[in-house]
C-alpha cells in the first residue's frame, strides 16, 4: 500500500473561524516533536510526501522549523497549507525550508473572517515571501488559492481586488471576466508561483441529509493523521468520525490492515460508501 501523500495535523489550531469551515469539535491539540518523528518513522514504507494540514494551520506553531528539520532528517517532502494570516511570524528560511516542496496559501480565507487585519497588510506579507522565494529559493512552489468561484457563493468583488494586487506585483493580466468564464484550474504568475482556482466544497457531516454511494481517494491516494494520533481515511474527516485507530496505541501497519480500513477500500473499489460519513459526503461526486 502506497499513498501519494499523507496529511499530518501537527496542530488542530487554526486561529481563525472561516465561514466555509465547520467549527472545530475536538479539543485544541498540538502533536509533540517526538510523536511527530515516530509518525514519520511509521510512514516510511507508505509515502515520501506529507502535508502538514487537516484542520489546523501549521504556521501557528512557533517551532515549525523543528518539525521541518525532522521531516528533512527522514527524507520527506512537505506541503504547508496556511490561511496566510501567520506568515509574518516566520522567516522565509522556515517557509522555504529544504524539506518544503510546496506552500499553499488560501487567499479566500481573508474575507471570510471578522479579524481586523487590513487587506494591504495581509497581501503585502504574501508578496514579501513571494519575492524571497523568487530571489533565493528556486525549489518550492507557491500556490495561491482562490477556491471561491461558485455561481451561488461567488466572491467576485473580493477576487477583483485580489487580481488588481496580483497584476501590480507580478505584472500579470488577470481579468475577472475571463476567469469566471473560462474557469482555469490555475494560472502561472511567475516561476513556480501559481494562482489556483476551484469552488467551495461542503465538508462532510453526520448531520447532512445527503446520502449516496460512490468512490473516493481516501485510503487510496491518501490518509490523514490527526494531532491526537487518530488515523482517518480522508483529509476531510477533521473530527475523527471514522476513527481507524490511534497511533498512540496501535501501529500504522496494524491500523491499515484491520478489517474496518480494508472494508472501506473494498467498498470504494465497487463504488460503495461503507461508512456513514462517506455516504453523507458530497465531495466524492468529483470522483464519479
Amino acid at each position: 500500500m502506497k499513498f501519494h501523500r499523507v496529511y499530518i495535523e501537527t496542530t488542530n489550531i487554526c486561529g481563525l473561524a472561516c465561514s466555509f469551515c465547520p467549527p472545530k469539535q475536538e479539543p485544541s491539540k498540538t502533536m509533540t516533536l517526538p510523536f511527530f518523528e515516530n509518525v514519520l518513522q511509521q510512514l516510511r514504507p507508505y509515502t515520501k510526501s506529507i502535508a502538514l494540514h487537516v484542520m489546523g494551520d501549521p504556521l501557528t506553531l512557533s517551532n515549525l522549523h523543528d518539525y521541518l528539520d525532522i521531516a528533512q532528517k527522514h527524507a520527506f517532502e512537505v506541503e504547508l497549507t496556511t490561511s496566510g494570516y501567520y506568515l509574518q511570524r516566520h522567516k522565509s528560511a522556515t517557509l522555504f525550508h529544504p524539506a518544503v516542496r510546496q506552500l499553499n496559501i488560501s487567499l479566500n480565507s481573508f474575507n471570510k473572517n471578522s479579524l481586523t487585519m487590513p487587506f494591504g497588510t495581509y497581501i503585502d506579507a504574501i508578496f514579501r515571501h513571494c519575492a524571497q522565494k523568487l530571489a533565493h529559493y528556486p525549489k518550492p512552489f507557491i500556490n495561491l488559492r482562490l477556491w471561491n468561484l461558485d455561481t451561488f457563493a461567488s466572491e467576485a468583488s473580493y477576487n477583483t481586488m485580489v487580481f488588481e494586487k496580483l497584476n501590480t506585483f507580478f505584472g500579470s493580466s488577470l481579468d475577472e471576466n475571463s476567469v469566471y468564464k473560462e474557469k482555469p484550474a490555475s494560472i502561472r504568475l511567475a516561476c513556480k508561483v501559481l494562482l489556483d482556482f476551484d469552488n467551495y466544497f461542503e465538508w462532510p457531516s453526520m448531520s447532512a441529509t445527503h446520502k449516496s454511494d460512490g468512490t473516493c481517494h481516501g485510503l487510496k491516494s491518501h490518509i490523514g493523521i490527526l494531532a491526537n494520533g487518530t488515523v482517518v481515511p480522508c483529509c476531510l474527516d477533521g473530527d475523527g468520525v471514522i476513527n481507524l485507530g490511534n497511533l498512540n496505541q496501535t501501529s500504522l501497519k496494524d491500523i491499515l490492515s484491520a478489517k474496518r480500513a480494508q472494508d472501506i477500500i473494498d467498498g470504494f473499489k465497487n463504488s460503495i460508501a461503507v461508512e456513514e460519513l462517506c455516504k453523507k459526503c458530497t465531495y466524492k461526486k468529483r470522483f464519479g
